[in-house]
């Protein structure tokens, strides 16, 4: 597909897709969050890719939104019925949600590689990844909250349920960057490492990994994980018996027994 904010290429089943703004600090305007949203819903259908890793291109990661878009909402001040405005504002809002969303909804898991800063709604897209990695000068920062306005995209829904709570509400209500070293102790990151060259080649290794995996398997156990994450232990006992009384006799489940008991490699169709 035909990208100008992004890039993308896919090796070996894995995924490489990477903000690319660098001039703008790959802050994200109107048509890069269509693009977000619309690479995201291609993955998922493209048998090719099944892990992908999101990196950003340049000296940062993401810098959130681009400033261009908030001021673009002065455009609903035309409107006159207080009532009507309000609702093209919210759904703009629920626009940007959406284009996070298409990342937690894409089946294929999600890897983010964060160098430098992820301020904003960088945070809020981290946050509906699966798995987040980071450097040593990486920098987050829920910058909302000096910007005037509640954080409205996912880091308020999503991060609860990735950090503690108290050091969650901490970081909303001071809007303080959390460096590299802090956001794996507090397990924002699964880790950090020294360099991004180093980051990249190491979550490239745990990529390849889950490539090498039954897809029918991973993209499963995505959609567990995602429903456990909001549903009560009985909910989600009962969803997986359902699930795997649906899924259970691939014929990856026969490969795998049968590379095992041949002592090789298994080969999974995608």
């Amino acid at each position: 597909m035909e990208l100008h904010s992004f890039s993308l290429e896919i090796i070996d089943h894995v995924a490489h897709l990477a903000f690319n703004r660098p001039e703008k600090s790959n802050s994200l305007h109107k048509d890069a969050w269509l693009e977000l949203k619309s690479v995201f819903e291609h993955l998922d259908e493209n048998p090719e890719a099944r892990v992908i890793i999101l990196s950003g291109n340049g000296k940062n990661f993401c810098a959130g939104i681009d400033l261009s878009l908030l001021m673009d909402l002065s455009k609903h001040d035309s409107i006159n019925c207080e009532g009507r405005k309000r609702e093209e504002v919210r759904k703009f809002i629920y626009h940007l949600q959406d284009c996070i969303s298409a990342i937690e909804k894409c089946r294929k898991p999600v890897i983010a590689a964060v160098h430098r800063a992820c301020i904003g709604g960088g945070v809020d897209i981290i946050s509906a990844c699966d798995i987040r990695y980071c450097t040593d000068d990486a920098f987050f920062c829920i910058k909302e909250i000096d910007m005037g306005l509640v954080a409205d995209i996912g880091t308020m829904q999503r991060l609860p349920k990735i950090v503690n709570p108290g050091i969650m509400s901490e970081l909303a209500f001071t809007g303080r960057n959390v460096y590299g070293p802090e956001a794996k102790t507090i397990g924002l990151t699964n880790q950090s490492y020294e360099t991004r060259e180093i980051m990249i080649e190491e979550v490239t290794k745990i990529a390849r990994t889950i490539a090498s995996k039954s897809p029918i398997v991973v993209r499963g156990t995505k959609e567990i994980l995602r429903y456990t994450r909001d549903h009560s232990v009985e909910d989600s006992l009962n969803y997986i018996a359902t699930y795997n009384a649906a899924f259970l006799l691939s014929n990856d489940l026969k490969e795998s027994f049968t590379a095992q008991m041949s002592k090789r490699d298994a080969v999974y169709e995608d």
